[in-house]
């Protein structure tokens, strides 16, 4: 029996896709050893404008997080739970993005962009992984701007060295227990001839859409402990945030208020971006999905997101630009030596 899938060809190159996964099959009846890579549908006068774009969005990320994060470590007036905390995030983001959008470069440029079912489930597992890491990380960021606004007297004793890493530790556990729980109901599941993932890397959803036998538990489980470890750190958020929002009504002066409030700008610009994008893509009824729309809500937590946090939080706090100001000083000094 041929390899049939039903694919809406746009251009020529998604034809050639289709051509190219039918040969895999023909004269052969043994299962092909990895998954066809849909990626992004542009036409070929459009994929070097897409390479450039995001290869400048990647090294942006890449350059970004690391000097946040070398501006952290080499400025001790930044050594506090805030700061560590979003070392620990900017270290998140640079793998995060190093996850999927390397592969989708080399997917731009190839014309046969295939993954192996090893490459597939390893890159699905660090991309759970870090989306559950980066959403616990905002959450653990959240109740440090409550226990500075709220508590600061107790700051020092509730923001201990050793609860900060347990904040850090703990998620790292949980995420991978997550992760692995997963990819091992999923790696049960038979794959069908159909291997033509609709994305540019290997998420949950769309690969659970090629199994050929019932998936009712995989989903299931995304709805169940999925949603319990997205919506949970996401309320304790919420909840972080209504107790901030009270404690800066009780502040007497209009400016004392706008100053207590302004040093959250930066976390909640970054909350939204996060969570916005995700609910778009894992929470929106299954009579909804669109290929297409979890293509842009994608793009937008996998490269926007990470590519935009170090600015968000540079441009926003005087201490973070002045600690990169010295750390660029410092670079330069040693160049022109």
């Amino acid at each position: 029996m041929g390899f049939c899938v039903m694919l809406p060809f746009n251009d020529e190159d998604e034809f050639s896709l289709f051509r190219y996964s039918r040969t895999m099959h023909q004269g052969n009846r043994t299962a092909i050893s990895g998954f066809i890579l849909l990626g992004l549908t542009v036409g070929s006068e459009q994929q070097l404008l897409l390479f450039t774009l995001f290869l400048c969005m990647y090294l942006v990320t890449m350059v970004g997080n690391s000097l946040i994060i070398l501006a952290i470590i080499t400025d001790t007036h930044l050594y506090s739970p805030m700061y560590f905390f979003l070392a620990n995030l900017s270290f998140t983001d640079i793998c995060f993005t190093t996850t999927t959008v390397p592969k989708m470069l080399a997917d731009i440029q190839s014309q046969n962009p295939t993954i192996s079912f090893v490459g597939c489930f390893t890159q699905m597992y660090f991309f759970m992984f870090l989306v559950d890491l980066d959403n616990f990380l905002l959450a653990a960021m959240a109740y440090d701007r409550y226990i500075a606004i709220c508590h600061p007297l107790h700051y020092a004793a509730l923001l201990s060295p050793k609860r900060c890493a347990l904040l850090v530790v703990v998620p790292w556990v949980i995420s991978n227990l997550v992760s692995v729980l997963h990819l091992s109901l999923l790696s049960r599941l038979p794959f069908c001839d159909q291997r033509v993932i609709p994305h540019f890397f290997c998420d949950l959803e769309p690969v659970l859409r090629l199994a050929c036998s019932d998936t009712q538990i995989n989903n299931l489980l995304i709805l169940v402990v999925g949603g319990t470890v997205i919506f949970i750190p996401f309320v304790f958020i919420l909840v972080s945030y209504a107790l901030i929002g009270t404690a800066v009504l009780n502040v007497p002066s209009v400016k004392g208020k706008w100053k207590t409030f302004s040093t959250c700008g930066s976390h909640l610009s970054a909350v939204s971006l996060f969570y916005g994008s995700i609910v778009g893509v894992y929470f929106l009824p299954a009579s909804s999905y669109s290929a297409e729309r979890d293509k842009v809500a994608a793009i937008m937590y996998t490269v926007v997101t990470p590519m935009m946090n170090p600015f968000i939080y540079s441009l926003r706090n005087k201490d973070m630009k002045r600690a990169l100001r010295r750390l660029l000083s410092k670079k330069s000094l040693i160049c022109s030596w």
